[in-house]
């Protein structure tokens, strides 16, 4: 594609747009969903259904200024290890309004940093899971970590509990990248931590990286990509940065004028996605790639808030301060600010702070949202018809499509709508077609590219 087309497709389509780990998003949260909610639709599960259980620590040991997790900069164990407790209490009060003890099919641990916590942390951890849960021996256990940060302690602590994925936050090589959003790891870190796992017996091994970071060029993205793919990893996550510094302040210590242009960025990702197809790795949606013999390059693919998965259970536990839950009736999280979820926890009660329950009209548009991220491709008479949906439910979105067709950035065969490799790069664009909730104003959203 020339730079004047590529010019052309953002101008038209390069806004703002959820990234569909959920539908409806969390923008359409409300308090309305609280304690009482959760306690109730905790008590309807199907007790004969795994459960997959998402923990939550929101400590560092630095404030990498891209971030937008929710987390703190520690440096002092003390508060890590109070959180352990608290996290431990949780898992008790949510299993006392569980139906049964209730299987567990896997466990994420995501942050902030994981291996910020103490081998005697985890073992606090997983023996709360143990008690509350039927954990079993074939239970996927995955954690995200800092390379920087990563021990060899840590990995046997974690192997001994399950550990067998591990997701390392790389992002960028290039030191003055590096430099500008305050995260130095030069590539000898990571090759330390890909050992550690290894000789740990971790060999999922995922990276993430990312695009559209300040002072960071094509080369740098393409530099970056040639040191890591020399370690196999298998996966590679190659996110676009995300500015918003009205909702994350540390992002205010980066320069605007630092920041890609629209172009740059789709340029980067574009070369970046050419380079990895190239060395043998299968484009999984929007922005995975995965090796073949990866279980993300080969099974059904779904996406939730850790971006994309093959986890099958429909029921999702979080735990811990802002964590995200997924139950048949709606969307839970918790309370946000640290302190509040303390507080909520350490007197005895659920830490649900917001959320929403789903309706049929959200089943339907929130079927359709997924497969086209996950796959590119719908039959959306198909889903109208599990759902029960007249062709009118989606007659706007069908409007909606006649420039990205003309674009040819979609393709529709009768209610099969497919997405380009053109358009691949606007696939939240496409989405957001389907997207009953979202304002053509919202400004809360990253941009689409």
């Amino acid at each position: 594609m020339t730079d004047d087309r590529r010019a052309k497709l953002l101008s038209r389509y390069e806004g703002r747009a959820p990234r569909y780990t959920s539908y409806p998003t969390a923008v359409q949260f409300t308090p309305t969903v609280g304690p009482s909610v959760y306690a109730n639709w905790l008590s309807a599960l199907p007790a004969k259904d795994p459960v997959s259980v998402y923990v939550h620590v929101p400590f560092c040991t630095r404030m990498c200024w891209y971030c937008g997790c929710n987390t703190r900069v520690v440096n002092r164990h003390e508060p890590i290890g109070e959180y352990i407790e608290l996290l431990a209490k949780e898992i008790h009060l949510v299993a006392a309004h569980l139906p049964s003890r209730l299987e567990i099919g896997s466990v994420h641990l995501g942050g902030g940093t994981p291996n910020t916590l103490s081998p005697a942390d985890l073992d606090r951890l997983f023996m709360a899971l143990d008690q509350a849960f039927l954990v079993v021996p074939h239970m996927d256990v995955a954690a995200e970590m800092d390379p920087a940060q990563l021990q060899a302690d840590w990995v046997r602590a974690a192997v001994g509990h399950g550990l067998n994925r591990a997701s390392l936050g790389v992002q960028d090589l290039a030191p003055h990248v590096q430099a500008a959003v305050n995260r130095i790891e030069p590539f000898s870190m990571v090759e330390r931590a890909f050992a550690l796992l290894r000789e740990g017996g971790v060999h999922d091994i995922n990276v993430d990286l990312m695009y559209g970071l300040p002072l960071q060029t094509t080369s740098d993205v393409l530099g970056t990509l040639d040191q890591v793919l020399t370690l196999a990893p298998s996966r590679i996550a190659l996110f676009g940065y995300a500015h918003v510094p009205w909702m994350k302040a540390h992002q205010k210590l980066i320069r605007d004028a630092d920041l890609p242009d629209p172009l740059a960025r789709l340029d980067q990702a574009e070369a970046a996605a050419e380079r990895l197809i190239d060395e043998g790795y299968r484009r999984i949606g929007l922005d995975h790639f995965a090796r073949p013999d990866d279980t993300l390059g080969r099974q059904a693919v779904r996406r939730n808030f850790q971006g994309y998965t093959t986890d099958p259970d429909m029921t999702l536990l979080g735990f811990g301060a802002s964590a995200i839950g997924r139950l048949p009736q709606g969307y839970v999280q918790n309370q946000s600010a640290e302190l509040a979820w303390r507080q909520a926890i350490g007197s005895g009660r659920l830490a649900t702070a917001r959320g929403v329950e789903i309706s049929d009209d959200d089943r339907f548009r929130g079927e359709i949202i997924e497969r086209l991220m996950c796959d590119l491709t719908v039959d959306i008479q198909a889903v109208r018809q599990r759902h029960a949906m007249g062709p009118s439910a989606v007659a706007d979105a069908w409007r909606g499509l006649a420039p990205f067709q003309n674009d040819g950035l979609v393709v529709v065969d009768g209610e099969t709508l497919t997405i380009t490799e053109t358009g691949r790069p606007f696939m939240r664009a496409v989405c957001a077609l389907f997207d009953a909730y979202l304002s053509p104003e919202a400004k809360r959203h990253s941009q689409v590219v």
